[in-house]
């Protein structure tokens, strides 16, 4: 479903990505996984649009992506949950989730999906008419997920969901993330939590200073002694 086939990214000298290659099977789950400052998110962004690769293809569904605009590549059925949220704090729940749906046309298919996304984070049901910036980190969350949700996407790129939550926040978010896998959505999840990234995904990558270091199923993963001394505190 997407392909990353040698992407190089830099930032003026820096060279963010050096030749990236990364697959992701229509129905899997895949983790990102690797310290801060490894190119995670930049690697999230580029597929999404926001940056543009110096080198590389990314092919989604079979046809080539990288360059085009944010808003192109959300229609083409990608939408990305960014680290630290980024809700609208000045508009309601209510606004932020019909933003999720803005390059949508089918009116009453949006209406189900929204119904959907209620019943799934009835927190937001709740808080419909609050305004995203009072609501707690968990529920942003939540709210974050929804929101692109709203966009319909055959894939949803998480980045660091877990980040800031509680210990029970985290476990319903995950919980959340992992019902959505089973209605059928195709998910690549950067996550701090390297152990309950791969306990939920079905193949993991390893990154490590731009480059991707290793790859592997995640209970191979689990098991490895170097992720298990570098990323698992083993």
């Amino acid at each position: 479903m997407l392909e990353v086939r040698d992407l190089h990214v830099n930032y003026g000298s820096i060279r963010a990505l050096r030749g990236i290659s990364l697959e992701v099977k229509m129905g899997e789950m895949v983790a990102l996984i690797g310290a801060n400052g490894a190119g995670k998110t930049t690697l999230l962004n580029t597929i999404s649009g926001f940056h543009r690769p110096r080198q590389g293809t990314i092919r989604f569904r079979g046809e080539e992506i990288q360059g085009l605009p944010p808003n192109a590549i959300v229609a083409r059925g990608i939408a990305q949950v960014p680290e630290g949220r980024s809700i609208l704090t000045q508009m309601t729940v209510m606004e932020n989730l019909e933003m999720g749906a803005y390059t949508r046309k089918d009116s009453l298919e949006v209406k189900r999906d929204l119904s959907r996304i209620l019943e799934w984070f009835p927190r937001l049901g709740e808080r419909k008419n609050q305004l995203g910036g009072t609501l707690s980190g968990g529920e942003q969350q939540m709210l974050a997920i929804g929101r692109a949700l709203m966009a319909r996407p055959q894939i949803l790129l998480l980045d660091e969901p877990s980040m800031g939550l509680s210990p029970m926040m985290v476990k319903e978010v995950f919980q959340i993330i992992s019902e959505i896998k089973t209605a059928g959505t195709t998910l690549l999840l950067v996550e701090q939590n390297a152990r309950l990234a791969l306990r939920a995904a079905n193949r993991g990558y390893v990154m490590e200073n731009g480059l991707m270091i290793f790859q592997e199923s995640a209970g191979r993963l689990l098991e490895s002694p170097l992720v298990k001394e570098a990323y698992l505190g083993a």
